[in-house]
């Protein structure tokens, strides 16, 4: 296939990812296998993948930071954790078969969608009586689980963050996904990086694939930043919908 088809391809579907996943999460869903339909091989398809998602995501990172939908006293632990467990994760994943855990996501991914739907304060924050060693207790015992899930596993975990940092420790939904792009950010820098050292990123497509993922990046935080939780929630719902499916795919095609 020829780099002016593989683009035609992959940029729109990157854009749509880049919006996706600065608003819910889980645009890896949706630009993984926008460059598997290149015909790439796989090992150049992750690579590609995350130079290009890195490169967008600092973006939405920055314009969350910006507007100050950051909340600081847990990024450190957060991205910590998150690199820990991300590495224990990659660590199991040699030595422990993920269909095992695709069983449990076909029943916890619908459980989620459920909650999304019929949870009417999901997404609206409670009192944060939360004292700030157990805050920093909860926020590595969430990166860590959910860091270990994205080393094992992966798809979603961005998602899952979001709804961690929501549900448990009470973070505006705005708040909880600038927190959640400095993790994914961070682990996809140094997958990006690891690619990079192994020859696997054609930055023939990754360049500019990376524009299209900047402005659907850019987009969606912005829209994040100005509407909240009327577009997060149909957005994740969305997430869910398309992780159950690759889950179950995944599972099929075995």
């Amino acid at each position: 296939m020829e780099l002016y088809q593989q683009l035609f391809i992959a940029c729109p579907l990157v854009f749509l990812a880049g919006f996706v996943d600065s608003i819910a999460g889980g645009g890896g869903l949706i630009s993984l296998p926008a460059y598997y339909l290149t015909g790439i091989p796989p090992h150049f398809a992750l690579g590609t993948n995350k130079m290009s998602s890195s490169i967008g995501t600092i973006f939405s990172t920055a314009t969350y930071i910006r507007e100050g939908y950051v909340y600081k006293r847990i990024v450190i632990v957060s991205v910590i954790g998150a690199l820990i467990g991300s590495w224990i994760g990659a660590r199991c994943a040699l030595l422990i078969s993920e269909d095992f855990l695709r069983w449990i996501m076909i029943v916890l991914v619908p459980v989620i969608a459920v909650i999304t739907v019929f949870k009417k304060d999901l997404f609206t924050p409670g009192e944060r009586d939360i004292s700030n060693k157990r805050e920093q207790v909860l926020t590595a015992v969430l990166a860590t689980t959910i860091g270990w899930y994205d080393g094992f596993f992966g798809p979603g975990a961005g998602m899952f963050l979001v709804l961690a940092f929501i549900g448990i420790l009470r973070l505006n939904p705005v708040t909880a996904n600038g927190n959640a792009k400095i993790v994914n950010l961070c682990s996809n820098v140094a997958a990006a990086v690891a690619f990079a050292a192994s020859g696997k990123v054609i930055y023939a497509l990754a360049l500019p694939c990376a524009v299209f993922s900047i402005l659907g990046n850019l987009l969606g935080a912005k829209l994040t930043i100005k509407n909240g939780a009327k577009i997060m929630k149909p957005v994740m719902l969305v997430v869910v919908m398309i992780l159950l499916i690759t889950i179950i795919l995944d599972l099929i095609s075995k």
